[in-house]
């Protein structure tokens, strides 16, 4: 089986040959096709210029292969924004591609429900050694052996150079060529598909990079100045001629899930879109997918979105989502970093008080912050009420990308918590009814940091690394100059070597022992718990006293109890549970009655 995604953007394969180019240029008024068949020199042609900015030719001696850019009333040859593949990065040409090329070998793989999902978040530079798409697809096996049943990619949009996190995308239907070519990843893709993996798509549709992005020259109407950011002019959902540019997202959306198979999609820091629409481009983008591919298969969106809007998740009646299938949980993250770690800086500081009821509070009913005042924000208040959402709408872990890459030197939670109320904290996030992610390499300890890299060009990269440094000078560990220069520099090609994976470390010492509890807690979810979660309907109920936490959750029928101490004493005369023990950590139970020493854990499920 092969399929594409067919668009109004970039290129499309004519039925009798050739290839008909198209861009949106309504800024220009003339654009000419540089094109150049394969292992030839680039021949220029006249576009015609059709209504509302749209410049189209047919050519019919184009072939796939072939490689072209389009060049502007003052000479300047752009790439094309919905390019398929740029194989010379953001300011080469684009290729020719024959989107229906690859041949599906799980073609009638249709997903998996929501609630099945074990969340393995990875970056396909630092993965593997090769930092390739076939290199990754080698080591699929072994994370769908610990329990694994989705992986999420970090951007694949067409980054500035070989090296970067892909939050600086600039060509949204590229993906990197720097991890190999478009059948490549199909066939990553494909792998995991017959191995029972979903596989998610990290997509940033909130701002461009900062390197790499012509559309300012031709298009600026695809920028609403009326909305400024961290960025510049937001990208235009609701100003004048906004209709092009939301079809571009959500052609873009759809693009990824048809012609690539993804299971869904991650939208990073949707918090950060303006768009005062009646129809918020989110909703617009999930209603797409559920009324297009969604008929046919398991489609999900997963949300990033600090603002903690509940309404974005709320379920039917039967559970369907009405938009957006989950979000990241980065409250639950941060009151059990502060909980490990004791660290309480910057937004950690809203955790400070009592990070053991914030723990209970986000496993309980997901937000910890739902509509309550934030003093990071200033007293602002922030979120909305989630005790009537089910636990599978949020994406819950104890570290990402985010947290690791954005300390100075790239430390995991392993070697900044306690070693005893991390081991707590994983029982609780692995044994709830939260969709847990794990960051790769977290399976094993990995000992490699995740640090920041980027790759750009020489007075970006200066700028990049000096304002790095300066960043983290605010911080009384890096208040000389001298200990700023120790911070890695994003741009050195040794940044990325030093965050590669070290795969040995599974079958080694610490790696091996932590790997085996993580499968062994993964296996008892799959279990007990999956069978339970799609009866789930809502939040469950939680106390906390002197940092001993409880948590109750109906389970459609059944009723699983989570008992943890994270005091620094132990928690003696407790009832014990009623119902089966799954599991307990650190516990004595004796004449009916629980003891829980530090970093106890008790779990029992009453059917």
């Amino acid at each position: 089986m092969t399929t594409s995604h067919d668009m109004p953007f970039g290129t499309r394969l004519l039925p009798d040959g050739g290839v008909e180019f198209r861009l949106w240029a309504p800024g220009a008024a003339a654009v000419q096709l540089a094109h150049a068949a394969a292992g030839g020199a680039e021949q220029l042609h006249p576009m015609q210029r059709g209504a509302h900015g749209w410049h189209t030719l047919a050519l019919p001696a184009a072939r796939p292969g072939d490689d072209y850019r389009f060049v502007l009333p003052d000479g300047l040859r752009v790439p094309d924004p919905a390019s398929r593949f740029n194989p010379g990065d953001v300011h080469g040409p684009s290729r020719v591609i024959d989107p229906a090329a690859y041949r599906w070998q799980h073609a009638g793989w249709r997903g998996r429900p929501w609630h099945e999902a074990v969340v393995y978040e990875l970056h396909l530079g630092t993965f593997t050694e090769a930092g390739s798409y076939a290199a990754a697809r080698e080591r699929l096996p072994e994370l769908a052996a610990l329990g694994i049943t989705a992986i999420e990619l970090m951007p694949l949009a067409d980054f500035p150079g070989q090296r970067g996190w892909g939050y600086d995308g600039v060509l949204m239907y590229a993906p990197d060529a720097s991890y190999g070519t478009p059948d490549e990843l199909k066939a990553l893709v494909d792998a995991a598909h017959g191995l029972g993996l979903m596989v998610l798509i990290d997509v940033v549709y909130n701002h461009f990079g900062p390197e790499g992005n012509y559309l300012h020259a031709y298009c600026p109407s695809f920028f609403n100045p009326a909305h400024q950011t961290p960025w510049g002019a937001a990208i235009n959902y609701d100003g004048p001629q906004a209709r092009t540019v939301r079809d571009f997202y959500v052609h873009n959306a759809l693009y990824w899930i048809e012609e690539y198979h993804f299971d869904g999609l991650r939208m990073d820091a949707v918090h950060a879109i303006r768009d005062d629409s009646p129809r918020h481009i989110v909703r617009e983008i999930c209603e797409a997918l559920q009324a297009g591919p969604g008929r046919q298969r398991q489609v999900h969106v997963v949300l990033e979105n600090d603002d903690n809007q509940a309404h974005l998740l709320v379920r039917d009646a039967s559970g369907r989502p009405g938009a957006a299938t989950a979000q990241w949980n980065d409250d639950l993250h941060h009151a059990a970093h502060v909980l490990a770690t004791g660290e309480t800086d910057g937004y950690y500081a809203d955790y400070a008080d009592d990070p053991a009821a914030a723990f209970a509070r986000a496993l309980a009913q997901g937000y910890v912050y739902q509509g309550d005042p934030s003093a990071f924000r200033g007293g602002e208040r922030r979120g909305e009420p989630s005790a009537h959402l089910p636990c599978v709408a949020f994406v819950s872990y104890l570290q990402t990308h985010d947290q690791i890459g954005n300390r100075a030197f790239g430390e995991r939670i392993h070697q900044l918590a306690d070693p005893v109320l991390l081991e707590a904290a994983y029982a609780c996030l692995l044994l709830s009814p939260h969709i847990p992610m794990l960051f790769m390499g977290e399976e094993f300890a990995a000992s490699t940091p995740f640090l920041y890299f980027c790759d750009f060009g020489p007075e970006l990269a200066e700028a990049v690394s000096r304002g790095r440094r300066e960043e983290f000078g605010r911080f009384a560990a890096f208040s000389d100059e001298a200990a700023r220069e120790r911070i890695p520099d994003p741009n050195a090609p040794g940044t990325l070597q030093a965050s590669r994976l070290r795969w040995d470390e599974r079958q080694q010492g610490e790696g091996a022992r932590v790997l085996a509890r993580m499968q062994a807690l993964l296996q008892l979810r799959q279990r007990e718990l999956v069978p339970r979660l799609a009866g789930m309907r809502e939040g469950g109920r939680w106390r906390c006293q002197d940092g001993c936490i409880e948590v109750a959750w109906d389970l459609g029928g059944a009723k699983l109890r989570l008992l943890a101490n994270f005091g620094e004493e132990p928690v003696r005369g407790m009832a014990a549970p009623a119902g089966r023990v799954l599991h307990q950590q650190r516990v004595n139970l004796a004449d009916g009655g629980l003891e829980l020493a530090r970093g106890g854990v008790c779990v029992a499920l009453e059917a």
